[in-house]
């Protein structure tokens, strides 16, 4: 649990903890997870003695959800394309860069 944090604040980090793990998060990443939530929404409400720009200017997390997801200008992942180009035996991919992997599977 971050530093600092009261018990509002530690129920909301068990929280997003434990529905991080139950989706097969790793513990650490989940604990991570929630650690990151937690002290963005403390940043936001002005809890911490700290906070980046980043963090009280943008979207909350829970407005946020799923919408940055695999989605926008970068579009699918490299590894996404590179799963996509070994399905298609595409040779040479194992050096293709993101763009080069765009070009060979013809996006």
């Amino acid at each position: 649990m971050p530093a600092g944090a009261n018990r509002k604040r530690e129920r909301q980090y068990e929280h997003i903890k434990e529905g991080a793990e139950r989706r097969g998060t790793s513990p650490g990443r989940a604990e991570e997870i929630a650690a990151r939530t937690v002290n963005k929404q403390r940043a936001r409400s002005g809890e911490s003695r700290r906070a980046s720009r980043t963090s009280i200017e943008d979207m909350s997390a829970n407005r946020r959800g799923g919408r940055r997801s695999h989605s926008g200008p970068g579009g699918p992942t490299k590894a996404q394309l590179y799963n996509e180009a070994r399905q298609r035996n595409i040779k040479g991919r194992s050096t293709m860069t993101k763009p080069q992997l765009q070009r060979a599977l013809g996006r």
